[in-house]
């Protein structure tokens, strides 16, 4: 186990990981530029075999909102691909060079940049899923269900068929991190920050994905988060994970680690139940 998650939590082991990830089967189009700036960019991952609509999975890497790239998340556009989706990964800016809301408006702009060009590459621009892990899955949450940011480029809500979350932070008041308390800051303001308190019946079906052994971020994020979706009349899909810490959730949709989790298949199935030409 110790292994498997070193291939994830190292910068060597995500080189392996990807160096190991299958090269055939998709197009990688690569350092696209959704904006003008040095972390705007994104790259797309097409399935090989022709079909234009597919539906798209706009995917947003963890690293708490302070690191992180899209080259090392291959894996994760092969994963997508393999399974008839169009995914896109893009960069975006990090702390310290923004803070909150920051790094939502350039996953806004991705995400608007996405569906204005997304058929030029096979996808169906107005079938969009908005997905991420760790803080990937928070800005994927606030751009799903506080209504301004996609608004702001205007994305219509309707656009978007759906949220993928995977170990996401979606109310985690207090912030006691030091660093947190900077990327959130002012105190007063915190509540702005938390996706659970946007939800309403507006917000897209949802999946959310937990390892009960995360210990970075709490189970209970997804717990509380679905259950605020429902009790407002939206649909809240959860599954959990015995035994799987925060990097090992998303392990699974490495190529070499498939076998140790059901992950990919349940995102797949999720997309494949609530795309428009299901």
């Amino acid at each position: 186990m110790s292994l498997v998650a070193g291939l994830l939590t190292a910068c060597s082991g995500q080189f392996w990981v990807n160096t190991l990830t299958p090269s055939w089967g998709h197009t990688r189009h690569a350092d696209i530029a959704y904006g003008d700036l040095a972390r705007q960019h994104l790259d797309i991952y097409s399935p090989s075999e022709p079909a234009p609509g597919r539906p798209v999975v706009v995917f947003f890497y963890g690293g708490s909102w302070q690191e992180g790239n899209k080259d090392g998340y291959r894996f994760v556009g092969q994963a997508l691909a393999s399974r008839g989706i169009t995914a896109v990964i893009p960069d975006y800016r990090l702390y310290p060079q923004v803070t909150f809301p920051g790094f939502i408006e350039d996953g806004a702009a991705a995400v608007a940049w996405t569906r204005a060009h997304i058929d030029e590459y096979g996808g169906n621009g107005k079938d969009l899923f908005l997905a991420g892990h760790s803080a990937g899955a928070h800005i994927a949450a606030m751009l799903a269900v506080a209504p301004d940011y996609l608004a702001a480029v205007d994305v219509p809500r309707e656009d978007i068929r759906g949220l993928i979350g995977m170990a996401g932070p979606y109310d985690f008041l207090p912030i006691i991190d030091p660093t947190l308390q900077t990327i959130f800051a002012p105190e007063s303001g915190w509540p702005r920050t938390q996706p659970i308190n946007f939800v309403d019946a507006s917000v897209p079906p949802t999946l959310l994905l937990h390892g009960l052994a995360d210990e970075t971020v709490l189970p209970k994020n997804t717990r509380h988060m679905a259950e605020k979706i429902n009790a407002s009349g939206g649909n809240a899909k959860t599954k959990y994970y015995p035994d799987v810490t925060h990097v090992m959730l998303i392990a699974p949709l490495a190529a070499v680690l498939r076998f140790k989790g059901d992950e990919l298949d349940t995102v797949a199935a999720f997309v494949k139940k609530h795309a428009t030409d299901s």
